[in-house]
């Protein structure tokens, strides 16, 4: 299949906020879950004419990445956290941590009480299960941090309802929304790759806070997963993060290359990409040392 460069930003960030993007046009490449448990390592396809390089998520880590006529640059590494479907509820759930246990039941017990007494929790599976899910969703995801501070909400363009309702027709997506009060509070949409779970989509009402329906609704989309079978694990995708960290079972270091064709603009960008990094990691250290 012929390799498609996407208009990709270079992002230089503070956290998790985007301060300047550079533009490029990049052949993104993802690597799954099993193949960087098993340390495979994907055949990049031929470069477009147009593009400016490639763009591989979650590599297995290890030697850096070296092509002849191209400009290589690691830009994050990470734990890709995973939990294990096949443990069934019960041992994955006494295998979790006493405080993330006791958490899990107070939330629970105070978000119910906030909703009338129960936990009102919303599964989507079929296609006409997910066209109802996406309409309300999408309107859900626009007001989230999610998507106004990281650009990660539900998409709501023809192209993605198209193939989610293509994923569905095949069943291999699934879906929660959990409603406090009647209100949609918190969703999360999940396709499926190869028997694995992917943490793709997810949001939550930010004036929900206080009621951590994430936390909830990840809990009961997991004991959903278990319940179910026939599913390996739940793949909690690229990047660290407690939330990941905490409802896993296990992980697999990986690394985020960037690799660029080496002409004097991307020679310019990478710099002025690296030097910024450097910049932002001096004064964590600083701030964390005082």
């Amino acid at each position: 299949m012929e390799a498609v460069a996407l208009t990709l930003p270079l992002n230089f960030r503070v956290g998790a906020r985007t301060v300047f993007a550079l533009p490029r046009r990049l052949v993104r490449i993802a690597v799954s879950l099993a193949d960087a448990i098993e340390g495979r390592t994907p055949a990049l396809p031929p470069l477009p004419a147009e593009a400016d390089g490639y763009s591989i998520l979650s590599l297995p880590a290890g030697d850096p990445i070296a092509l002849p006529g191209m400009l290589a640059a690691e830009r994050q590494r990470y734990p890709r956290y995973f939990a294990d479907l096949t443990l069934g509820w019960e041992a994955y759930h006494a295998a979790l941590s006493g405080n993330l246990r006791s958490g899990l039941k107070r939330k629970a017990k105070k978000l119910a009480a906030a909703s009338g007494g129960a936990i009102d929790i919303r599964r989507y599976r079929t296609p006409a299960e997910l066209e109802a899910f996406h309409a309300i969703a999408r309107p859900l995801a626009a007001g989230t941090y999610q998507e106004k501070l990281l650009a990660m909400g539900l998409p709501g363009d023809a192209e993605f309802v198209a193939k989610m309702l293509r994923l569905a027709a095949v069943d291999r997506v699934r879906a929660w929304l959990l409603f406090i009060g009647g209100e949609p509070a918190a969703y999360l949409y999940c396709p499926i790759h190869g028997g694995d779970v992917l943490y793709e989509y997810v949001g939550h009402a930010e004036r929900f806070d206080a009621l951590s329906p994430g936390s909830v609704l990840q809990a009961e989309a997991l004991r959903d997963l278990m319940a179910e079978g026939g599913l390996a694990r739940f793949d909690f995708t690229e990047g660290e993060g407690q939330h990941k960290r905490q409802f896993s079972t296990g992980h697999v270091d990986c690394v985020d290359w960037l690799v660029l064709r080496a002409t004097v603009a991307n020679r310019v960008a990478l710099a002025a990409l690296g030097a910024f990094d450097r910049g932002v990691a001096r004064v964590k250290r600083v701030v964390s040392s005082r």
